[in-house]
């Protein structure tokens, strides 16, 4: 089998979401076991200069939707800005949905193509290739282990596997 851009995108993202939304799951049911504030949880930091855990659940998925709808070449889902865990978790759903139901022939020549995208420092331009790989790979990862250690830090008993999506 080739090794394709589809592959090392879509079904990556859409797995480790569906680990994510195990981890929202976890934090959820320990908010409710130890009468915690959802708001207050999801206001939780690693670092006073970090996004919160509500904002890296938000970047992760960000990351992943704009990923494939750029190598794939189609618009991202709106996916809302709204900071509650249900709203979160119905991020999470929305943008798996959105990666499973890309087609890998969208992806034909995703290495190639030009991908331009704007950043607080600047516009960035670069192949599919290098924009997979050092810049949309890394910056989704970031931001799921940063959701998992916030969540992992405050007591909830989640696994390499649960942050896997296995």
């Amino acid at each position: 089998m080739t090794f394709t851009i589809y592959a090392a995108s879509a079904p990556l993202f859409a797995q480790h979401l569906k680990g994510l939304a195990v981890v929202l799951d976890k934090a959820e049911a320990l908010i409710e076991a130890r009468k915690l504030n959802p708001a207050a949880v999801l206001a939780t930091r690693l670092y006073p200069d970090m996004f919160a855990l509500g904002q890296q659940v938000r970047s992760c998925t960000d990351h992943a939707c704009r990923g494939g709808g750029l190598l794939a070449g189609v618009e991202p889902p709106a996916l809302g800005d709204e900071e509650t865990f249900p709203a979160l978790k119905e991020r999470v759903a929305k943008a798996i949905d959105f990666l499973n139901g890309l087609d890998a022939k969208s992806f034909e020549g995703a290495e190639d193509r030009a991908i331009s995208f704007k950043t607080p420092r600047g516009e960035m331009n670069m192949t599919g290739q290098q924009y997979l790989l050092n810049s949309c790979l890394p910056n989704f990862f970031f931001h799921a282990v940063t959701a998992y250690d916030i969540v992992r830090a405050m007591g909830v008993e989640v696994s390499k596997r649960d942050f896997m999506g296995m």
